[in-house]
């Protein structure tokens, strides 16, 4: 009895080398496995050349595929006024609108 490398599933084969349990599972484990490629290129490009934030100017990660920072992309001033209604509400001094 072996386990599907893709699915988990046992199965029996009279191939010792034999990983997945199915046609199926073996094309979708390879599809996988070029998208992970494909993303790696694409993280390992971005690593080559410095990119600057578009609203701020700092340097990007190369991780990000956006154009802009995280600080730029969340307004820290609207999610601590939204967390202070939400400990209001909690706490019962406002109501939901």
């Amino acid at each position: 009895m072996k386990h599907c490398q893709w699915c988990d599933s046992q199965f029996e084969t009279e191939i010792s080398y034999k990983i997945y349990c199915s046609d199926t599972c073996r094309d979708e484990a390879t599809k996988n496995n070029i998208a992970l490629r494909y993303q790696k290129k694409k993280i390992e490009a971005r690593a080559k050349k410095p990119r600057k934030c578009s609203s701020c100017g700092v340097n990007l990660s190369m991780y990000n595929e956006g154009k802009v920072c995280s600080k730029c992309l969340v307004d820290e001033k609207e999610v601590s006024k939204i967390l202070k209604q939400m400990k209001g509400i909690a706490n019962g001094k406002l109501e939901l609108d």
